[in-house]
């Protein structure tokens, strides 16, 4: 253990001499508390302590016990499952979804269980990391093209050697906020045969009318599009999903490692998601404040205004971000 512990040791100094040590302190979280102006989590339509949420939430704890208790294809799939891919499906348009225990293992068993050597998988430079790891296991050849280019993307889908092609990027980018053109990178996809991945963890409850980016967009239930999400953010539960054709979908059970050999999402927390689903349907005009607020950010920081709930402000380097964080 000796060169491991030096190892650490040498990490942790190293984290520490650039000021990006991260912290779990439950003081910094806003959950159960009056004191605190929530302006950092991704409960953008403050849906997580909804109480019609923890209603649904409530009933299918004392219905179904607190977990799955197995994987979904031996008995851990409850009718709390199959409801909130009813829902989400009509949600965003789409005909049909899985659900997985998160959007990290969302987007792993779509890229690992869609990817191979004949299959070029290109991402966006701004992915998030769990689309950067499922390509790093996709077994797939990988091309980064850089942010929002589409010069580059259609230069790769044309010159690619391979039978099939896979596309990543994101709807909205978490970090930056801002929104890929999507109409365009569909036809790009469209035009060279592949099959494109809209990651849409900061679009649903966002984009549009809170019915994501692919649906604003006029590409739901496109056959060659395929949208991952995260139930964790906008909808104010946990978990992930992946939406689109059906026959991606029965490839996914069959195939995805993290959807077989994983013990299914909580019901609770599928309930609670599914009850998110019906309030950004019944009222549109939470999706309306957010925007409303997030313009108000954006003018008081003398930002330009981002597309999604995120308002990105830079202030240069590592260090000052650590600063202002432990400010405020």
């Amino acid at each position: 253990m000796g060169a491991m512990q030096d190892w650490l040791a040498a990490a942790a100094a190293e984290r520490e001499r650039c000021h990006r040590v991260r912290r779990t302190d439950s003081e910094r979280s806003p959950a159960g508390r009056t004191d605190l102006l929530d302006l950092a989590s991704n409960d953008y339509l403050g849906l997580a302590a909804d109480p019609r949420l923890r209603e649904a939430a409530a009933a299918a704890l004392a219905r179904f016990g607190a977990g799955a208790r197995a994987s979904r294809v031996v008995v851990g799939t409850t009718q709390a499952h199959e409801e909130i891919e009813h829902e989400l499906a009509r949600l965003t348009g789409q005909p049909s979804c899985l659900v997985f225990s998160s959007g990290y293992a969302a987007n792993l068993g779509v890229l690992t269980a869609l990817g191979s050597a004949e299959t070029l998988l290109i991402t966006d430079a701004h992915v998030h990391a769990s689309l950067i790891d499922g390509a790093r296991l996709s077994r797939s050849p990988v091309q980064v093209v850089p942010h929002a280019d589409l010069d580059a993307l259609e230069r790769a889908l044309r010159t690619r050697a391979e039978a099939r092609a896979l596309v990543a990027v994101e709807s909205v980018y978490s970090v930056s906020g801002d929104a890929a053109d999507l109409a365009a990178t569909a036809t790009l996809c469209a035009r060279h045969d592949a099959l494109l991945i809209v990651d849409e963890a900061h679009g649903i409850g966002v984009a549009g009318d809170g019915r994501g980016a692919v649906h604003a967009a006029g590409l739901a239930g496109a056959g060659h599009v395929v949208v991952t999400a995260t139930l964790s953010k906008a909808l104010g539960s946990q978990g992930g999903a992946v939406l689109g054709p059906a026959a991606v979908r029965e490839h996914l059970v069959n195939t995805a490692r993290t959807f077989l050999f994983d013990t299914a999402l909580a019901p609770a927390a599928a309930a609670a998601a599914a009850a998110a689903c019906r309030v950004i349907l019944d009222e549109p005009d939470r999706v309306q404040r957010l925007h409303a607020l997030a313009a108000v950010i954006a003018t008081a920081a003398d930002i330009p205004r981002s597309a999604g709930a995120v308002q990105s402000i830079p202030v240069g380097d590592p260090e000052a971000a650590a600063e202002a964080a432990d400010g405020l």
